[in-house]
């Protein structure tokens, strides 16, 4: 039977596995007995199922426009949360709309964590100049402020979603660099990474190995915080005109388009915002309450 070290002593790899198994079946436990965090979870899986099947869901036609109806108060028969500065339907583009805001919201995080995570773990890992050379690069973009990085590289890409998505990414990728190296450089001091050194094992091997399953949880927890900034970013890019572009609805747009109409449909104005931060404010709870159920170990 194969082995695996783990702290200098030798372990079966299927006990291995078991640990492993073990570990996250422990913290998928603790986290079900969260209450905030299992609201949360809830929450995000509805505006992710009514994103998804939008098109069975949304009462009405989102791109459909009524002068006639414009600015309709909530509870309007036909439309119970309103209608927008053209007469749509504000509840059927609330509903399209968590669309594109999901997308850009999560989008940048998931390329931020698989570019960070190479870079942190190749810089922590490696040391020396390689460490140098990647982490100074780093430090370059994370000394601006992530919003003026924003808005500056996609007003330099110019206008678009691709363009945005871009933008956040770079925004993003220090941010995760700088949490992967240094979890990286914690690991690999460890005794069983330098068992597995000793024995013959190359760098690959022991990456994968031993280092991967002991870094990627914790740079995991970190990313899923950075979704609700990744959201509130993407809709002020929006907001601004340098995401997503009208009819396309979107939530930071559509915050946008109704800055006029604040002082005669205030509320109706406002539900863009208050969807923007009720998912944001989601992501974060579901991210905290992930980080304390890792933090104990099994």
């Amino acid at each position: 039977m194969a082995v695996t070290t783990i702290d200098s002593a030798p372990v079966p790899a299927v006990r291995v596995k078991q640990l492993g198994r073990g570990y996250w079946a422990g913290v998928l436990r603790r986290l079900s007995r969260d209450p905030v965090a299992v609201t949360a979870a809830v929450i995000i899986l509805l505006i992710l199922l009514a994103a998804i099947f939008a098109p069975y869901v949304a009462p009405a036609d989102p791109y459909k426009s009524s002068m006639i109806r414009r600015l309709r108060p909530i509870g309007t028969p036909g439309f119970p949360l309103g209608s927008d500065e053209l007469g749509r339907d504000m509840l059927s583009r609330l509903i399209y709309g968590g669309r594109l805001s999901l997308v850009m919201g999560v989008l940048p995080v998931f390329c931020a964590f698989t570019i960070g995570s190479v870079l942190g773990i190749a810089a922590g890992y490696a040391g020396g100049w390689i460490n140098t050379v990647i982490m100074r690069t780093v430090d370059v973009f994370y000394a601006f402020p992530s919003v003026l990085l924003a808005i500056a590289l996609s007003g330099t890409l110019g206008a678009g979603i691709l363009n945005a998505i871009v933008a956040l990414t770079v925004v993003f990728v220090p941010q995760v660099t700088r949490v992967a190296e240094s979890v990286t450089t914690q690991i690999r001091t460890r005794d069983y990474v330098e068992a597995a050194r000793v024995s013959g094992a190359g760098p690959f091997t022991v990456v994968r190995v031993h280092v991967l399953g002991n870094v990627l949880g914790p740079i995991f927890v970190y990313s899923t915080s950075l979704i609700s900034v990744s959201m509130i970013l993407a809709s002020g890019l929006s907001f601004l005109g340098l995401g997503s572009k009208p009819p396309e609805p979107e939530w930071g747009l559509m915050l946008n388009t109704l800055r006029t109409a604040i002082y005669t449909q205030p509320m109706v104005a406002a539900l863009p915002g208050v969807m923007i931060f009720v998912t944001s404010i989601s992501f974060n709870l579901l991210s905290d309450g992930l980080r304390s159920a890792m933090e104990v170990k099994a």
